[in-house]
């Protein structure tokens, strides 16, 4: 986002894209490479990946697999070296076919937590005179509504990502992107966060993709979970979740056998892709 635009740059581009488009995904024989000749390096591939509307995908492995890299060419931040990336049905536009949020927030310190989001609404091409409702809907929905009007600086780390959460998901795209949000997170804060994220992707239906190095947090997660090898990145595993989006509490799933199981089995697979 350049924050050299005008307003009124940004609301003539009304009608350019992000306008609740189905969310699947599609990656066929994908592989990027870095560099040429003798520094040439495959940071991932080839893979085939198919990801229908509405799944919460978790991509997981050790640091340095592709995963991020796999995550970028999803959100058109780069093209692949061969093969091709599809985003509900053609080519992925950075800002347009999907919301993002990285590991740090990104926000603009000098803005308060409601500016921020009004800027997203903003670049989202949401009519100015909707822009209040839609910022209190996006606050409540991440549970800051109470710290609307403080500055950036004046929160705690895992509410600036919140904020991030809630900025990324101003525009109407049906597939959000994570790349290990809650990395630098407290242990308690990132569990909260978790469940956080777990209860809005239920409640919007968008297509998630979540890039983590954790197995638990991969189990907590995903309906469907992919293990990548070590670099070049490939697909070691790819299996679904059976464990239950509603109905239980957060501590009830972490505390059952299903759940330990499956990220017993996450776990070792990441353990031996990336030997």
């Amino acid at each position: 986002m350049s924050s050299n635009r005008t307003d009124a740059e940004i609301d003539g581009d009304a009608g350019a894209g992000g306008d609740g488009v189905p969310g699947g995904i599609e990656l066929s024989g994908v592989t990027q490479r870095y560099g040429s000749g003798a520094s040439e390096v495959t940071a991932v591939g080839p893979v085939d990946l198919t990801v229908p509307p509405g799944e919460f995908l978790v991509l997981v492995g050790a640091s340095g697999c592709g995963k991020s890299t796999l995550l970028r060419l999803i959100a058109g931040f780069e093209e692949p070296t061969v093969g091709e990336v599809r985003v509900s049905g053609g080519q992925p536009k950075p800002g347009v076919t999907s919301g993002v949020v990285f590991q740090q927030p990104r926000l603009f310190p000098w803005k308060t937590v409601g500016g921020n989001i009004d800027l997203a609404l903003k670049y989202a091409r949401v009519p100015k005179q909707q822009r209040p409702k839609r910022r209190a809907e996006l606050l409540d929905r991440v549970g800051l509504d109470d710290v609307e009007r403080r500055r950036i600086w004046e929160i705690s780390g895992g509410q600036q990502q919140r904020v991030a959460i809630a900025r990324a998901l101003a525009a109407e795209t049906s597939l959000l992107l994570l790349d290990e949000p809650f990395a630098a997170l407290d242990a308690l804060t990132r569990e909260r966060l978790q469940e956080d994220l777990r209860a809005v992707s239920i409640d919007s239906g968008r297509t998630n993709v979540f890039v983590t190095h954790s197995a638990d947090e991969a189990a907590f997660l995903g309906t469907r979970i992919v293990v990548l090898t070590k670099r070049p990145g490939q697909i070691a595993l790819d299996i679904p979740s059976d464990l239950p989006r509603t109905g239980v509490s957060a501590e009830e799933l972490r505390g059952s056998p299903e759940y330990a199981a499956l990220r017993a089995e996450v776990g070792a697979a990441v353990k031996a892709a990336a030997s």
